[in-house]
């Protein structure tokens, strides 16, 4: 699913989606997603502002049989989005290139092979990372419908918005980076 990001001139890849205060799905309530790619067959995201409390990053390894890593640092698992949750992807800095990598622009790759996973474990992974499970999808057509019913609103993506371990504060500053205050939005059609 995930292209160059050639193919998505246009469109809103390597944005971040911010959805509006009357979301009401409780999978993307108060939810940043960086959008990975975006063209006339759909769209593909990664949540950057949730977390799995479930799973930690140690025992991802341990499932994965891969060693434990060097480091004490805690790696956090995020919930990428409700699509193939057992499903693995690293949305990370640009000084890392793999094979399997597919930079996304404005300074960020994707990358969703074990290599990544070894790598970050033993401290040769890229300088900034986000480890998600699962992703957002929509079929064609299907997000810009919900931007057109108000449902959420996008701005450009930058490397402290997506990858600063703030999560509780991610969603109100990617409002406050629209510029919009939250009091004069209107979650109907039409209406500001």
């Amino acid at each position: 699913m995930v292209s160059d990001m050639d193919d998505n001139k246009g469109y809103l890849a390597g944005q971040l989606l911010v959805a509006m205060p009357s979301m009401t799905d409780p999978r993307f309530e108060r939810t940043v997603i960086y959008v990975c790619v975006h063209n006339e067959d759909g769209a593909m995201g990664l949540v950057v502002n949730r977390l799995i409390d479930t799973l930690t990053f140690n025992e991802l390894l341990e499932q994965l049989r891969l060693p434990p890593p060097d480091q004490g640092q805690e790696i956090l698992v995020h919930f990428g989005g409700p699509v193939e949750a057992g499903r693995g992807f690293v949305l990370h800095s640009s000084d890392y290139f793999r094979e399997g990598t597919v930079q996304m622009g404005n300074g960020v790759g994707l990358t969703a092979t074990i290599d990544i996973l070894r790598d970050i474990a033993t401290g040769d992974g890229p300088r900034e990372s986000l480890l998600a499970l699962g992703y957002a999808g929509w079929g064609a057509g299907q997000l810009d419908e919900e931007i057109q019913e108000n449902a959420w609103l996008h701005c450009p993506a930058d490397e402290q918005l997506v990858f600063d371990e703030d999560l509780g504060s991610k969603w109100q500053r990617a409002i406050s980076k629209i510029g919009i205050d939250l009091s004069l939005l209107s979650g109907e059609a039409g209406h500001a």
